[in-house]
């Protein structure tokens, strides 16, 4: 495929996202109907597609309009690129751009940065002087981390297994496991050292979620909303610990058996009718459902599905699963509270309302991780009883 006919493939994949099909639908359609697309094209067509929506807002102004087109148009604007030589009309590219296709100035700083304008105030409330950069590294791709499985390799190990296969990987300042990979990354998946479980892909933030526990042989874990089973499987990866992993839509783990075979870490999977079968526990890990603002970089349609209405429920739904799981701790255990968030209304003022109703109980750690930091953003407390 020639430059351009990516450019036009990705117009066609971003009117079906505008008019409401899922992204990983609509390229996966796009690409059984497009069976002469080499893997090349295909990931400069996926780039495109998630580069448009990261920078929905901006370039559909650069692009005058907020349509498939005009999103393109706008990322060439964006980039300082000539539109004449990929908007020609010839064979499979788009149409000459019009008169009438003009871009316009921003009206607003969330405009400009990407921002649903009703969030971006509360965006600012959170982040401070850091809103601006926060915004605009939401605007570009994410790194890809590794987390390297203490079971089977150590660092340097781990990095020279990759480096084999032309893969390379330095080690990430956010956790001692964290690799962060410089070249090959569309090779990982199909490498010895992930078949072999010596690394996962891991967010280098959600290893040191993990990390910051103080955990021990002998200590009986819940990851309680485990989704696919990342941190899971990084809890499992410390000797001597049992780990359990549940989550309230059981679908979503029924990858992790196979990973955890893949990486030697055993974790028992626990429906929500037996979970009061197995507490106590020691140690519960509650990543609880949240906006996802800290990974809109890899899922950006999430913020421009997110309303006020959604975020509200967002923060009952996290200050209910606080007061769930606080009774289902030993005393003197830890109850992990953590979210993919970037947003104090999902972290701090959850934790803080859970302390001031509940006087017994404190709080005895609590950090935060912002995209500029080259991680995914994400919060996690630690609270005591």
């Amino acid at each position: 495929m020639t430059p351009a006919a990516r450019i036009q493939a990705a117009i066609e994949i971003l009117d079906e996202i505008l008019g409401g099909i899922p992204v990983e639908k609509s390229l996966t359609n796009w690409a059984r109907r497009s069976r002469f697309a080499g893997s090349k094209d295909r990931a400069a067509v996926r780039d495109h597609v998630f580069s448009a929506i990261r920078c929905k807002r901006s370039f559909a102004a650069l692009g005058g309009s907020e349509s498939g087109r005009g999103l393109m148009i706008g990322a060439i604007r964006a980039a300082g690129e000539r539109l004449d030589g990929l908007f020609s009309g010839e064979r499979h590219a788009p149409s000459v751009v019009t008169a009438a296709e003009v871009g316009r100035d921003f009206d607003t700083d969330a405009e400009r940065l990407d921002i649903p304008e009703w969030l971006w105030p509360r965006f600012q409330s959170s982040l401070g002087n850091q809103a601006a950069s926060v915004a605009q590294a939401l605007q570009h791709r994410a790194p890809v981390h590794l987390r390297v499985n203490l079971i089977k390799a150590d660092v340097s190990t781990a990095v020279a297994a990759l480096a084999a296969e032309d893969i390379v990987a330095v080690s990430h300042p956010a956790c001692a496991t964290a690799l962060e990979v410089k070249e090959g990354a569309r090779k990982i998946s199909q490498s010895t050292a992930y078949r072999d479980g010596l690394v996962e892909l891991q967010d280098a933030a959600s290893q040191a979620v993990v990390a910051a526990l103080d955990l021990r042989p002998g200590l009986r874990v819940l990851d309680y909303c485990a989704g696919g089973g990342g941190k899971s499987l990084a809890l499992a990866a410390h000797q001597g610990v049992k780990v359990f992993a549940h989550d309230v839509n059981p679908d979503r783990l029924r990858d992790l058996p196979s990973r955890a075979e893949r990486a030697g870490a055993p974790v028992e999977l626990v429906s929500t009718a037996e979970l009061d079968q197995h507490a106590p526990f020691d140690v519960i890990l509650a990543d609880a459902p949240c906006s996802g603002s800290g990974s809109w970089r890899r899922a950006p349609a999430g913020k421009w599905a997110l309303t006020e209405t959604r975020l509200m429920e967002l923060t009952e739904i996290q200050s209910s699963i606080l007061t769930k799981l606080s009774s289902m701790l030993i005393q003197g255990g830890v109850l992990a509270y953590a979210t993919c968030s970037m947003l104090d209304e999902e972290n701090g003022a959850v934790v803080d309302a859970f302390l001031s109703a509940n006087p017994a109980w404190s709080e005895t750690f609590r950090n935060t991780w912002l995209v500029t930091n080259g991680t995914d953003g994400l919060f996690t407390a630690h609270l005591m009883r």
